[in-house]
């Protein structure tokens, strides 16, 4: 069977404009942090895998570092807040507004998942 071949090579590339999204700062309160992230090359999404994974060169073992990988995702996914935050203001925030930042956050882990699921 012939496969179609895609007609449209937009599709194919990373979003250049950033997403908007509204972070609520607490619980209790109406207001709300802008934060606008990019949707990441599959360069960048390999780059972040890289800075979660520490392998010793000595015994070969592997040690996952959530921290490094959100930390860069932080510093290279987000193109700008309002109010505007450095990225060790980002790495300070609170874990509610954390957690939300981890749920609009581009997921590299996501890539790892979809491996496979291509093959014929």
């Amino acid at each position: 069977m012939e496969k179609k071949v895609i007609s449209d090579k937009s599709v194919l590339f990373a979003l250049n404009e950033p997403v908007l999204h509204y972070v609520r700062v607490a619980p209790e309160t109406e207001e709300y942090l802008k934060v606008w992230v990019k949707e990441p090359t599959w360069i960048e999404v390999d780059k972040a895998m890289n800075a979660m994974m520490k392998i010793d060169a000595k015994s070969q073992n592997m040690d996952i570092d959530m921290n490094a990988m959100f930390k860069y995702m932080v510093e290279n996914f987000i193109t700008k807040t309002e109010p505007k935050l450095s990225a060790i203001d980002m790495l300070r925030l609170t874990p509610y507004v954390g957690n939300q930042l981890k749920e609009i956050l581009p997921n590299p882990l996501t890539s790892l998942e979809d491996d496979g699921k291509n093959e014929d």
